[in-house]
């Protein structure tokens, strides 16, 4: 029996497409139509997993004060990814993190545009320390995960 079980995991792995296992994850980015760094973060999620579909909404606030996401935490675009929000330029690592543990939260946030993270340039001689990840949906801010700009 066991033979047969190792054939039948062979056979299944031979025929399953490589597309199949490791499909992208679908995320939808709303953002302002005129902000070009939201489409660098798109292209970064690409390249790290993530099939993005960029939606231009002149109604952005609107729609993030929807998602519930508290007007300190504010970024340049919202995100929807496996029912989570992901507001501003969270690294792929903790967008990950977070669909693989599941908390019950609304979703993450990093608040305005801080140089170095994912789709914003890093500024020469700018050194912005530790950028805190925090829960949407949380009555108080509550830090999901910190990181290390160019550690993603």
């Amino acid at each position: 029996m066991n033979n047969m079980l190792k054939y039948a995991v062979f056979v299944l792995s031979a025929v399953t497409p490589l597309s199949a296992i490791a499909a992208p994850i679908q995320a939808t980015l709303y953002k302002n139509p005129d902000c070009d760094c939201c489409e660098n973060y798109a292209q970064y999620l690409d390249k790290n997993g993530f099939d993005v579909k960029v939606i231009p909404s002149p109604n952005l606030d609107a729609l993030t004060q929807e998602a519930g996401v508290p007007t300190a935490l504010d970024g340049c675009h919202l995100t929807k990814i496996g029912g989570y929000v992901i507001e501003g330029h969270v690294p792929a690592s903790i967008v990950k993190k977070l669909l693989t543990e599941r908390p019950p939260i609304k979703g993450i946030a990093i608040a305005g545009m801080p140089a170095g993270v994912p789709g914003m340039p890093s500024m020469a001689g700018m050194s912005s320390g530790p950028i805190n990840v925090y829960e949407v949906g949380t009555s108080t801010p509550v830090i999901y995960a910190t990181v290390q700009p160019g550690e993603f």
